[in-house]
């Protein structure tokens, strides 16, 4: 077992553990949390003895191999498969070993050795892993140079998980990995043979893969039992159950406090207020524990454009090449929350920037509203914000003429508050520039707001509010995320990217869940297969009630605009000469909500039609 016995460790005379200790039961799988900046990684550099503590211990098993993901992979010429073959180092060094050694009895200790690790399926195993999180069998014979940082870090990943060691250390794994690479993480981690401890705030993986939660919070540590929403209840029916004797306590010592004030100076009242004092002085303190700080963000509110924003007719998109996605006839309305589904590769990031206007269309038509303003967030913007510049002068740049007072204010809607205001963001956490990020990528009230995994780096307040942010937004949000919590709470249609096609997926996340984990559709037995053409009318029927009701509310809603515009137009004062200008510009919204409302009765009627043909036995 892994035992933390009374650990004391400061940085630059913060401290971060005071007296803190645990013990993690071998073999068992915990998820390490607390805030950001309380000392986490520190936490984990400290069992890997890369830092020495003050005081105190940690220990383990001796000969224990302690694994954790290296920054990054070399951008060297050596392939994916043997980069991560490599990663088991005793299974190498036995294999060259096993190529010079002449000795007898050593070559028989070798083979043993190669057997007892079952060294001869290490090259499936290695390759099972790296398509796990993302690489086919074509790209596991590229050479690592071929590929990104992030890409090069799935190989890091890879890596250790194939070397196995006895205590595997993951911090934040899945921020450089998408929905499937980290559907897989989870599937993996659960069956993992060793010992797991892994930070993350992802709210998915510590539900489904960890069996523990250890709490670094006052620069104390405490082990629960269980996945991470059991942790979270218990610990805010503790946190209740502590503020309720807090309460009581104080209520207790201003009680006794006021008699001692009362009656101390008389003599007959003497020995109870002395009996109240010392009563007073042997009270134990109880310390009712700090709310978390209320996380916000506050994203501007753009006007309301006629549906649809967009609308495409047989686009074709791609690179130069031959399109990555061809035959694209999709409809996006200022009220759609969208999420992008679909393997690696795809096309999911090449969708996202065609929306977005970073791509033109290839082929077909693809028409958008003329006011449409767009907001994009990617993480590698984050990666490329100015490190010597603060946020202040980010935001200067954007806002030159707005004065120091709003800008600050922009910047406290984003969590970011005087003092990082003024810090350059070099300085400054992963969270904290991914709300600079997300400031710089709303500060235009965007009609169409695309995310491409926008929750790395933030912490679990922060994705929280990142929720409850998005879901009162009144623009359209399209998302690609690895977090299916944040996908479950956001998103209300699903659009799945494969095979060059984007189509509406009709299930739920968790059945994609399902699917990713049983295996590729394509490879099940045929049997299934029939089963599946089966329910393929089942769900055109689904989607199709899905669009006429989506048709329906949109005529309601362009509906109550024509009759606010009646209603505006009808006022006689605004037919004076003096506001000649203004009446033409409300009979020109009239005509354009007018035409709107003819092309949503119209899609309606054709909705309704294919329904009830579907619906025909």
């Amino acid at each position: 077992m892994l035992k933390i016995e009374d650990i004391t460790y400061s940085v630059e005379g913060r401290p971060l553990f005071e007296g803190a200790s645990a013990t993690i039961p071998t073999g068992h799988k915990v998820g390490l949390v607390g805030r950001n900046g309380a000392g986490k990684t520190t936490l984990f550099r400290l069992i890997k003895k890369e830092l020495a503590l003050e005081s105190g211990d940690i220990s383990m098993p001796s000969r224990a191999r302690i694994g954790g993901v290296a920054q990054e992979v070399p951008s060297s010429s050596t392939s994916l498969l043997d980069t991560v073959l490599a990663a088991d180092t005793e299974r190498a060094a036995l294999l060259t070993e096993s190529e010079s050694a002449t000795d007898p009895h050593r070559i028989a200790e070798i083979q043993h050795r190669l057997n007892d690790i079952d060294a001869w399926s290490a090259e499936g195993r290695a390759s099972s892993i790296l398509k796990g999180l993302g690489f086919d069998a074509e790209a596991q014979l590229r050479p690592c140079s071929d590929f990104s940082g992030g890409w090069r870090m799935r190989v890091a990943l890879a890596g250790v998980l194939f070397s196995q060691p006895d205590y595997l250390l993951l911090d934040e794994p899945t921020n450089y990995l998408d929905l499937e690479g980290a559907l897989w993480l989870e599937s993996y981690l659960q069956k993992y043979p060793h010992t797991v401890l892994i930070i993350s705030h992802d709210r998915g993986l510590l539900n489904r893969s960890v069996t523990g939660i250890l709490h670094l919070d006052n620069k104390k540590l405490t082990y629960w039992s269980g996945p991470y929403d059991q942790f979270a209840r218990q610990v805010a029916e503790r946190r209740a159950v502590l503020q309720a004797e807090a309460r009581k306590q104080a209520d207790k010592r201003a009680h006794l406090q006021a008699f001692v004030d009362r009656f101390k100076a008389k003599a007959s009242k003497a020995a109870q207020a002395q009996s109240r004092v010392k009563m007073l002085e042997k009270m134990e303190t109880i310390t009712a524990p700090e709310d978390a700080k209320k996380v916000v963000f506050t994203f501007p509110v753009p006007e309301e454009l006629s549906p649809p924003i967009i609308n495409m007719e047989g686009v074709a998109v791609g690179y130069g090449g031959p399109p990555i996605l061809k035959k694209l006839s999709l409809r996006i309305d200022q009220d759609d929350r969208i999420a992008l589904l679909g393997r690696n590769g795809e096309g999911k990031s090449t969708l996202s920037k065609l929306l977005a206007g970073k791509l033109q269309p290839a082929e077909g038509k693809m028409v958008q509203s003329s006011k449409l303003r767009i907001g994009y967030f990617a993480q590698h913007q984050v990666d490329e914000l100015m490190i010597d510049e603060t946020p202040l002068q980010h935001v200067m740049r954007l806002r030159p003429a707005e004065g120091q007072p709003r800008l600050r204010a922009r910047l406290a809607g984003f969590g970011l508050m005087a003092d990082q205001a003024e810090t350059a963001v070099g300085r400054l956490s992963g969270g904290q520039k991914a709300r600079l990020s997300l400031l710089l990528a709303t500060i235009d009230a965007p009609h169409l707001l695309i995310l491409d995994e926008p929750t790395n780096h933030l912490d679990m307040e922060s994705r929280e509010a990142l929720v409850e942010a998005l879901t009162e937004y009144s623009g359209a949000v399209v998302l690609v995320s690895h977090d299916m919590h944040l996908l479950g709470l956001v998103a209300d249609r699903l659009w799945l990217v494969k095979g060059g096609a984007v189509t509406p997926y009709t299930e739920d996340l968790e059945a994609y869940r399902r699917q990713l984990l049983a295996g590729d559709e394509d490879a099940k037995p045929v049997a299934k297969v029939v089963e599946k053409v089966k329910r393929a009318s089942q769900d055109e029927i689904k989607a199709l009630r899905v669009e006429v009701k989506k048709s329906e509310e949109r005529l309601a809603k362009i509906n109550d605009m024509r009759d606010k515009l009646a209603k505006k137009l009808a006022d006689p004062a605004l037919y004076e000469d003096s506001r000649r200008g203004e009446l033409d510009t409300w009979n020109k919204k009239y005509g354009e909500v007018m035409e709107a409302l003819d092309r949503a009765e119209s899609m309606w009627v054709t909705a309704q039609e294919k329904l009830e043909t579907a619906s025909k036995p």
